[in-house]
């Protein structure tokens, strides 16, 4: 476990990620921030997930000012006729079997983005990820959805859940697609120390 200088805060409600971060740290709050994602989504899946870690992130900060706050946000990215299409939380049922359709059968980007505060600096990155649907029928859609997990996760699906019997390839860090790139998160929270 890391010995940082700081106690640490994850500015997420994730319990995918608190048990990634909980890898890395001995003990930590969480305190999940309370921003306007779709008023900070932009154009580009690269720069939604920059700019909603850092304000993740700012936000809690400003509550732990004496504290190491990790802010994360995921984003799920598919080329749809030439556009990088972003695919948030579903909003219901029928918008998650949607997602999962335009999801089956193809390879989409994963974009997890980290921002790190501390009383003496912030430091920010985006880890990307490529992850290959097989092909899924309306039957196996409908039964995922059945099970409720869809229903709070980018993309409409969970990596470490039930639809990983429908992933076939992972280009990346699989950490990362679930919502916490272990190994980039150790780095720099190690160079906080130095």
């Amino acid at each position: 476990m890391l010995q940082l200088d700081y106690p640490v805060v994850l500015a997420s409600g994730s319990p995918r990620r608190q048990e990634l971060l909980s890898q890395l740290v001995d003990g930590f709050l969480v305190d999940p921030a309370d921003v306007d994602e779709d008023a900070l989504t932009v154009e580009d899946p690269w720069q939604t997930a920059k700019i909603l870690a850092r304000e993740k992130a700012l936000e809690v900060f400003a509550r732990h000012p004496d504290s190491i706050v990790i802010g994360g946000d995921t984003v799920v990215a598919i080329e749809i006729e030439g556009v990088m299409t972003q695919l948030s939380k579903p909003v219901d049922e029928g918008d998650a079997a949607r997602m999962l359709g335009l999801l089956s059968g193809k390879t989409h980007e994963v974009l997890t983005g980290i921002c790190i505060k501390w009383p003496k600096g912030i430091s920010s990155f985006v880890e990307r990820s490529e992850v290959t649907f097989a092909p899924m029928t309306d039957g196996q859609i409908r039964s995922y959805i059945a099970t409720g997990e869809p229903m709070d996760k980018a993309g409409a699906y969970g990596l470490q859940g039930g639809a990983r019997q429908y992933v076939t390839q992972i280009r990346g860090d699989a950490d990362s697609v679930i919502g916490l790139p272990v190994g980039r998160v150790r780095e720099a929270l190690k160079e906080i120390r130095n």
